[in-house]
């Protein structure tokens, strides 16, 4: 699964990377986001061609659900059940986002306290995560935009720490995923696979990285 990650990189610098449109989002650096909470997203707009960088809660709420509680259970979809899953079939087909993110976090199984890392990219930059987003509309008529991060089987490298992780689609593929061309199941089937291990670096983290209230750089000081 994936439950905690970094967005750290300036709104700004994700407009200009993402090549979106959306200006009026502002948010803080965050190392240490936990579910629940807003995060970055991009989606792409059929109606005027664009991609927006917004903020959506996550947890996914399927538009059929009578209960938002169900969000907890729905911070990550698993690749290989997107289309047998009701509560994902729908998004996957036309409701499909980007997650950027700096680095994620795994705690490795054994001896408490568990032993946590940092998960980032080999070669710098940002992770593009693979996301699936929707509307929900409350009882008092308001709207909740909610998304998931769809993981898939670790790779080597992080097979030691967990046996999931975030799909990550590479910018080649980011049209394709958003939507901007048309996708058949199959082509975006493949794009759910891991990385290869040489493209992500675990590192072993300090115990911060444990608490949302301690968020900051120190979280991001190795330890091993």
């Amino acid at each position: 699964m994936c439950g905690r990650f970094a967005c750290v990189t300036a709104p700004e610098a994700l407009q200009r990377l993402f090549e979106t449109t959306t200006d009026r989002r502002t948010f803080p650096p965050r190392w240490n986001i936990a579910p629940s909470q807003d995060i970055a997203v991009v989606r792409f707009n059929p109606e005027n061609g664009q991609r927006a960088l917004d903020l959506l809660r996550w947890g996914l709420i399927p538009h059929w659900a009578k209960d938002p509680g169900i969000a907890a259970k729905l911070i990550n979809a698993r690749a290989e059940t997107l289309l047998e899953k009701p509560s994902f079939r729908q998004a996957f087909q036309r409701r499909r986002c980007l997650i950027p993110a700096d680095h994620f976090y795994e705690w490795a199984p054994g001896a408490k306290p568990r032993q946590p890392y940092l998960i980032k990219p080999s070669a710098g930059g940002l992770f593009s995560f693979a996301g699936l987003w929707e509307n929900w509309r409350a009882a008092d008529g308001t709207w909740l935009r909610t998304v998931t991060i769809i993981t898939t089987t670790a790779n080597a490298a992080m097979a030691a720490v967990h046996d999931r992780m975030p799909v990550i689609i590479p910018p080649g593929f980011w049209p394709l995923w958003l939507g901007e061309a048309p996708a058949a199941p199959a082509d975006l089937a493949a794009l759910l696979q891991p990385p290869p291990a040489e493209a992500i670096t675990l590192v072993a983290v300090g115990p911060a990285v444990n608490s949302v209230a301690r968020e900051g750089p120190e979280v991001a000081v190795a330890l091993a």
